[in-house]
C-alpha cells in the first residue's frame, strides 16, 4: 500500500511499517515492488536504521542477510539476488558464480555501494545493546573496511574509488557526467519502460558497458588499478565511510579487537579528504583525469558526518547548505544537484529531486556537530514530504510532490527513525 498523507504521527507510523511489511521477504526488504524485487545493500542498511527501534529482530536479520552475500576479498555487493524474479542486469549478467571469491550459497553482483553498515550495526546495538550482534558482525565489517583499503585506493591517496556510478548509490548524479563523457559512445539498445524518466540518454548502456568491462576482467584488483576507465572519489561515499570507522571504533572494545586501527583509519580519510576533495567545498575527483569535477551536488556534504571534520570546513558547508544554492530556495529539504548548476533537473533521479536518504543522512551530519536548528529543519521538511506524497522514491524539492517509486522502503524506514526522534525530543 502507498503512504498516504496521515493526520498524526502515530498514523504515519502505522503506514510506514505496513509498506515494510509488505516489502519484507523473510529474510530482507526489498526496495520496492515491482522494479526492484532483490536486496540492494544501501537499501538495506538504511532500512535496519529505521527499525532498529521498532523491529529490532528485523533490523539484524536485515544485516546478516546482506552480509552473506560478502565475497572472500570483503567486498560487499550492492545487490545480492535471493529470488529467481526477473531484473536487469542481473545474475546472468553479473556471473559470480564463476568467481572464486564470490560466496557460493548466493548470486551477487560485482560492484560495492556506500559502506554505511557499521554505522547501520552500530545503530541497531546502540538502541538494543545486543553484544551478540555486534560480534556475528564485527569480521565481516572489519573485511569490508580492509578491502576499500587495499583495493579501491585507485588514486593512492587514502580515498575509496568507486569504479563505477552504481557504486555511489546516486547512481545518475551529474557528478558523473565528465567522466562518463571521456568513455566511448555504447548504444545497446536496452530498454526498458520503466526506465525511461531514469535514463533519457546513453549512459545507461555506458553503465552496462563498464560493468561487462570489469566483469570480463574477472573483477581483479589489478584491472581496476591499471585499466578501467572510470574511477571516481566521491566524498559521500568517502563520507560514508569515515563515519563507519568511527562507529567500528565503538563496537570494537564490544568485539575484543582494537579500537585503535579504525580511530587512525577515519584520520587518514580525513586528511585526504581535505588534501584531495576540498575547494572551498568538497567536491568528486576523477581519479583518470587527476581534476576535481566542479560541480556542487549533495553528495558534497558526505564528509560533515565526520565528527572530527575542523570548523572551517563545518561552516562553509553549512553556509552552502543553507543557501539559495540548496535549501534556501526549495520549499523541501534537499535538492540532490545545487539548483543553479546547469546540470539541475528537478525531475530526473539524483539531478535535481530530493531523497529521505540523503535528508537523513545530513541530518545524522547535524546531530554530530550539534547543529540543532539544521536537524529540526531537516526533519521537518521531510515529514512533510512523506506526509504529502507517500513514501516515494524521491521528491520535487520544490512542491514536494513524489518521483520515482511507490511504497519506497528506505524512505518508510528512515521516516519511522525520525518520528521517533521526535517523540523522543
Amino acid at each position: 500500500m502507498e503512504g498516504r498523507p496521515a493526520v498524526d504521527d502515530a498514523a504515519l507510523g502505522r503506514e510506514a511499517l505496513a509498506v515494510l511489511e509488505a516489502n519484507w521477504t523473510g529474510s530482507s526488504t526489498i526496495p520496492a515492488p515491482g522494479l526492484y524485487p532483490h536486496q540492494w545493500s544501501w537499501d538495506s542498511a538504511f532500512v535496519a536504521i529505521g527499525l532498529a527501534r521498532h523491529l529490532p529482530d528485523r533490523s539484524r536479520t536485515e544485516l546478516l542477510s546482506l552480509l552473506d552475500g560478502q565475497w572472500a576479498t570483503g567486498m560487499l555487493p550492492h545487490i545480492v539476488f535471493h529470488t529467481p524474479e526477473a531484473y536487469f542486469p542481473g545474475p546472468a549478467v553479473w556471473r559470480s558464480q564463476d568467481i572464486e571469491a564470490a560466496p557460493s550459497n548466493v548470486l551477487t553482483s560485482g560492484l560495492t555501494a556506500p559502506p554505511l553498515h557499521a554505522l547501520a550495526v552500530w545503530w541497531v546495538w546502540k538502541h538494543t545493546g545486543d553484544d551478540t550482534f555486534v560480534r556475528q558482525a564485527f569480521g565481516a565489517l572489519r573485511a569490508q573496511h580492509d578491502y576499500l583499503a587495499r583495493e579501491r585506493d585507485l588514486g593512492g591517496g587514502g580515498l575509496a574509488a568507486i569504479v563505477h556510478p552504481w557504486e555511489s548509490g546516486m547512481d545518475d548524479s551529474p557528478a558523473w557526467d565528465e567522466p562518463l563523457s571521456a568513455l566511448p559512445e555504447i548504444r545497446y539498445g536496452y530498454r526498458n519502460v520503466e526506465l525511461d524518466e531514469r535514463h533519457p540518454d546513453s549512459d545507461h548502456d555506458r553503465y552496462v558497458w563498464l560493468a561487462l568491462r570489469y566483469r570480463n576482467a574477472g573483477y581483479r584488483a589489478e584491472y581496476l588499478r591499471d585499466d578501467h576507465p572510470f574511477a571516481v572519489e566521491d566524498p559521500m561515499f568517502n563520507g560514508i565511510w569515515l563515519a563507519s570507522c568511527h562507529a567500528l571504533a565503538e563496537l570494537a572494545p564490544v568485539a575484543g579487537e582494537d579500537p585503535a586501527p579504525h580511530v587512525e583509519r577515519a584520520e587518514r580519510i580525513r586528511s585526504a579528504l581535505i588534501e584531495r576533495l576540498w575547494n572551498d567545498g568538497f567536491y568528486a575527483r576523477d581519479v583518470r583525469s587527476g581534476r576535481l569535477i566542479p560541480l556542487c551536488t549533495v553528495g558534497g556534504f558526505g564528509p560533515l558526518l565526520d565528527p572530527g571534520l575542523p570548523s572551517a570546513q563545518v561552516t562553509a558547508l553549512v553556509e552552502v547548505l543553507e543557501s539559495a544554492r540548496f535549501m534556501g530556495a526549495t520549499g523541501y529539504p534537499v535538492p540532490s544537484c545545487e539548483i543553479r548548476a546547469a546540470q539541475f533537473d528537478r525531475t530526473r533521479y539524483w539531478r535535481g529531486p530530493s531523497w529521505v536518504n540523503t535528508n537523513w543522512l545530513l541530518r545524522r551530519a547535524a546531530a554530530v556537530h550539534d547543529l540543532g536548528s539544521l536537524g529540526q529543519l531537516l526533519t521537518s521538511g521531510t515529514l512533510r514530504l512523506v506526509r504529502q506524497a507517500g513514501f516515494r522514491e524521491c521528491f520535487d524539492p520544490f512542491d514536494g510532490s513524489g518521483r520515482g517509486c511507490r511504497d519506497f522502503s528506505w524512505s518508510a524506514a528512515l521516516t519511522l527513525d525520525l518520528l521517533a526522534d521526535t517523540v523522543e525530543e
